[in-house]
């Protein structure tokens, strides 16, 4: 998984993020288990879909780059944005091609996105990969500190 663009608008900021034909694109119940073990805010995350399913369900059938998107705003919350924030994942595979997502974060400072972006696409790489994940804690206070740039 690579976060190959940002673009910052003025209250958001949108990720192209391509996975490699051989990486999985969906979680399972093993991966969703790291995740919130990991992060145990993202039980609190509630999900717009047809569902009505909170993050923790989905979690371990959904999209991994939905997971990303999940895992930044946590992010972003533990460093002390506001919860009300939201994300979204999206794609479009004809568009765009197979593995290519959109991942949307609304944002109340620029700098703290763009650091839990690319903080999360390491934490949810190395959880999808089996390996052990960047120190949570110290992400945290270098988007704190960030965050008081």
């Amino acid at each position: 998984m690579r976060l190959v663009s940002v673009d910052v608008a003025e209250r958001s900021v949108t990720a192209l993020v391509r996975f490699d034909p051989a990486e999985p694109l969906r979680t399972d119940p093993a991966l969703a288990s790291r995740a919130l073990s990991l992060l145990p805010g993202l039980a609190r995350h509630y999900c717009d879909n047809t569902e009505g399913s909170v993050f923790s369900a989905e979690a371990r059938d959904t999209e991994i780059a939905h997971l990303l998107e999940h895992v930044a705003c946590e992010l972003m919350a533990l460093a002390g944005s506001p919860r009300t924030l939201r994300g979204e994942t999206a794609w479009d595979f004809a568009r765009d091609g197979r593995g290519v997502f959109r991942v949307t974060l609304q944002f109340d400072d620029d700098l703290v996105a763009l650091g839990a972006l690319k903080s999360a696409a390491g934490i949810v790489g190395a959880l999808a990969s089996g390996e052990e994940p960047p120190d949570v804690t110290t992400t945290v206070d270098r988007l704190r500190e960030a965050r008081r740039r």
